[in-house]
Parts: structure tokens; C-alpha cells; sequence
């Protein structure tokens, strides 16, 4: 299947785009990398009128850590993110995810804001994103505003991304000596998407949980926290009866639809394996 017909315009700087915005309205389409955009589209997902491509706009690109955050702007390639030392070093989650996505040839051309905006509930980096609520930075002809991350995923495809708006970076916290991070996804071959996929967030002091973030992906259609097993690990030691309360809590969390992939049952099993896996690893992870 192919996508319908549309206009096709590559911009040289914001300006432009934001001119063709405001021409377009709604009909109108960022394209950054295209890896997800374009297979979507050929599956008449998404029709847009006008494909705005960006990838001129290098300003767009690049990424700069500073005392307290990782800025990546939106057109940073996900191969740029896999072999940053930055990234390795300061956003361990995200470096962890990043080998997760798709195959060497999507890494080379796809980006970490054409994957955020497009809010793939299946896609690794809204998750992380999620988990570690990064800064999403949208800007517009008027004005530039920063949207959390828990409040930027609405729906299937659909973020607090406007019509006139165009996301330009993500800013990530750096991480701290006492948090661990643990990414996993299981899928039928590496690469696909994920059947279902967890990204965890801990501060662990001595044996003892904290401030946890569990943020799946494949099991909603958007990616998701659960907060009843984040609370029920909360000040608690992690050992098999902790494991086993969380995993009860996340029952409640998580009402996953079936899909190609697996049914509603397999989903939730999953997501309950992936817990245990995730607190098993942090509670390994040296201080």
C-alpha cells in the first residue's frame, strides 16, 4: 500500500516552516527522519496534505549537556544518541533504549524528535521520556513553551504538539549517583516493535526505593505510567515480596488491548515479567 498524494516542501529555516503552518493549517506535516512518518502514512494512518521537511535545519541538531539537564535537539539522530559519550554518561535510560530501535539504517536516518512528536505508543523513546519526564520544547512564530513529558502524550499519535507549533528539543534531568535505570522490551525479532516494553526509573539508597517511575510502551495507546505499582514499591526493600505486591498493583495499572502481537492476558503477564526483571536488575546494580 502507498500513501495518498501530497505537496512536498523543503524549508531552509523556522521561518519558513512556520509560514507554511500558518498556509496549511492542520493539513500540513512535519517530516524529520520519515522512518516512522512515512510507513504510517503508506498504511493510511495519516494523510496529510503538505510534508514539511526540516532536515535542512541544522540548528535542529546537536546535543549539550549542562549542569543539570541534556539538551537533544529534535533532528539528533538516533545513531548520534547511541554513540554519544553525553549520553551514555548522564541519560543512562535513554542510552539503554536507543539499541532497541528498529535496525542501523532507521538509526542513521531517524530522530529522536520525529519518534517523540509522532508519540508511537509502541516506540521506545516516548517511554523514556515518559519515565524520566524529560522537557519537550515546542516552538511557534510567537513563542516557545516547554511541556512535561507526563502531560505531552495524549492518544494514538496525537501530542500537545499545535498545528502552528514544531518541536525542537528534548531536554532529559542528569541522572544522580543514587538512581538506576533498566530499559527492556520483548519483541518476536530484534528490532520490531515491542510486544510490551518497560522503562524504570529507581532512586535506590542503600536497599530501599524511591521516587520510581515505571513507564510502559505496546500496552495502551499511548505510552503509560503505573502508578499503583510505582506507590507500592515506594520505601520498600527489593526482594520477592515486593516484587510480588508490585506485581499485584500493576494488575490495576494496566488493561492492555489485544493486538496482532498478543492478547489482553499475554499483554499483562509480559508487562509483570518485565517488572520483576527491571527491579531485579536495579536491586543488582552497584552503589
Amino acid at each position: 500500500m502507498k500513501s495518498p498524494d501530497f505537496e512536498y516542501a523543503r524549508v531552509k529555516n523556522l521561518a519558513d516552516v512556520f509560514a507554511l503552518q500558518k498556509l496549511h493549517g492542520e493539513s500540513a506535516q512535519i517530516l524529520a527522519g520519515g522512518q516512522s512518518l512515512l510507513a504510517v502514512m503508506n498504511l493510511r494512518m495519516a494523510n496529510p496534505q503538505m510534508l514539511i521537511d526540516i532536515g535542512d535545519l541544522h540548528e535542529l541538531r546537536g546535543i549539550e549537556h549542562t549542569k543539570n539537564t541534556v539538551r537533544i535537539g529534535a533532528l539528533t539522530t538516533h545513531h548520534d544518541i547511541l554513540t554519544s559519550a553525553v549520553v551514555q554518561q548522564h541519560i543512562p535510560l535513554l542510552a539503554q533504549a536507543v539499541p532497541h530501535v528498529a535496525h542501523l539504517a532507521i538509526r542513521n536516518k531517524g530522530t529522536i524528535g520525529g519518534s517523540l512528536a509522532l508519540g508511537d505508543p509502541a516506540a521506545e523513546y516516548p517511554a523514556v521520556a515518559l519515565a524520566l519526564n524529560a522537557t519537550l520544547i515546542l516552538k511557534s512564530a510567537k513563542s516557545e513553551r516547554r511541556v512535561s513529558a507526563r502531560d505531552f502524550f495524549i492518544s494514538l499519535y496525537r501530542t500537545a504538539v499545535k498545528p502552528d507549533e514544531i518541536l525542537v528539543a528534548v531536554e532529559f534531568p542528569v541522572a544522580t549517583s543514587d538512581q538506576r535505570f533498566v530499559f527492556l522490551e520483548l519483541s518476536r525479532r530484534k528490532g520490531d516493535y515491542a510486544i510490551v516494553g518497560l522503562a524504570a526509573a529507581f532512586t535506590l539508597k542503600g536497599k530501599t526505593v524511591s521516587d520510581c517511575a515505571l513507564a510502559y510502551m505496546s500496552v495502551d495507546d499511548k505510552p503509560v505510567l503505573a502508578p499503583l505499582a510505582m506507590e507500592a514499591m515506594e520505601g520498600e526493600t527489593i526482594d520477592a515480596s515486593s516484587i510480588a505486591q508490585a506485581q499485584k498493583a500493576l494488575d490495576k495499572d494496566l488493561n492492555p488491548a489485544g493486538d496482532l502481537q498478543g492478547n489482553t492476558a499475554t499483554k499483562k503477564q509480559l508487562a509483570r515479567v518485565l517488572l520483576s526483571r527491571a527491579l531485579m536488575q536495579a536491586g543488582e546494580q552497584h552503589v
